[in-house]
């Protein structure tokens, strides 16, 4: 079956399109697509199952527009470029942030494309990494070329996971060795964020619902770990295992509760990243600004991560210390990814699950 497409372009590429939000996503072909003058068309080889996809789907983000393709983290090949495309030829491994800066702009001159005021966002702004294929804007500023040993399901997770983790922590919130880091959520992004806190020499407290999602956090470095299940105050208990509060803290899922303990896990002049969506659909939760005030903590929001500032993640990759293979514990195709994706927020599975477009 074909999905109706732009007009002229044949219809021969397999994707995973949302019909309708809040339903599962159905493997058709759709238009095959060619790269904008500035873009590229990049054959898909892994794309990670992400919360911020599922958000996509549920209908929280305005800017996606049914009928739509998600995904937004993906590693691939390039397999055509536009024409004003300078630093790329079909063929080259990349990976490429979710956030697509256009380069020209004040805020993307000074090195912060991450929050261009006019990025493309794969998966939410335009047609993802769901599929066979995919075209991405902005190619010269964006593209993130993979060392040759490092596989593409492990680098899927650097073009959101570990690159939002990795500037959370060392740009937005300055961790130093020795200092205690609080992760609030085990999912891809916390237990990323656990990997990369170990990797700067930071001590590790794991905060999560499920035992295998705290298991996978101890064997990737955190030092402790705290079950929200069975403890009825979170932050007391991170304050105990702590000496006193984390000096930095990690809300890796985005709800009032994740927030409100992440927070009120800190010591006194602590930082808080805020990496988890809290999107309009929940209320616009109060953050407690009161503890915010008298401990004097500072908060950080943190939007994944320009591609000018990769070379320091992937030289962590390349000296071994920062391991993203050891995180993705599942690869499907795109019909069972299609089924995950619409069950992210009930189904919970430790790790990384990665589609493989391919198969």
């Amino acid at each position: 079956m074909a999905h109706t497409g732009p007009p002229g372009i044949l219809a021969s590429v397999r994707a995973a399109l949302l019909e309708s939000f809040g339903r599962e996503a159905t493997v058709l072909e759709v238009p095959d697509p060619v790269p904008a003058d500035d873009g590229v068309v990049v054959a898909v080889e892994a794309t990670g199952l992400c919360r911020s996809d599922w958000h996509a789907w549920a209908g929280h983000d305005p800017g996606v527009v049914l009928p739509h393709v998600p995904g937004h983290e993906l590693a691939g090949t390039v397999t055509a470029v536009g024409r004003d495309v300078s630093r790329w030829r079909p063929g080259a491994r990349v990976t490429v942030p979710f956030v697509c800066g256009c380069g020209v702009c004040p805020v993307c001159l000074a090195g912060d494309a991450q929050v261009c005021p006019a990025q493309e966002q794969p998966g939410f702004t335009h047609w993802g990494s769901f599929a066979e294929l995919v075209a991405l804007r902005y190619a010269d500023t964006n593209l993130v070329a993979l060392p040759d040993d490092l596989s593409a399901s492990a680098a899927a997770s650097l073009g959101c996971r570990f690159a939002t983790s990795y500037r959370a922590l060392v740009a937005r919130a300055r961790t130093t060795a020795s200092e205690w880091v609080c992760v609030v959520g085990c999912g891809g992004v916390g237990l990323s964020a656990v990997m990369v806190a170990r990797s700067l020499g930071a001590r590790v407290v794991a905060v999560d619902l499920h035992a295998d999602a705290l298991d996978l956090a101890l064997r990737l470095g955190a030092e402790q770990v705290v079950d929200a299940s069975r403890v009825d105050d979170v932050p007391a208990a991170v304050v105990a295992l702590t000496d006193g509060g984390a000096h930095v803290s990690v809300d890796a899922v985005g709800s009032p509760t994740t927030c409100a303990d992440a927070v009120l896990a800190l010591r006194r002049r602590g930082r808080h990243v805020q990496v988890g969506l809290l999107p309009g659909v929940l209320g616009n939760p109060p953050v407690p600004m009161e503890r915010v005030i008298a401990y004097e903590l500072d908060l950080f929001g943190s939007h994944g991560m320009a591609a000018t500032d990769y070379p320091g993640l992937l030289d962590l990759v390349r000296a071994g210390r920062l391991r993203p293979d050891l995180l993705v514990t599942r690869t499907v195709g795109l019909a069972e990814g299609a089924v995950e994706l619409a069950r992210m927020d009930v189904a919970q599975t430790a790790g990384i699950t990665v589609v493989d477009p391919r198969r």
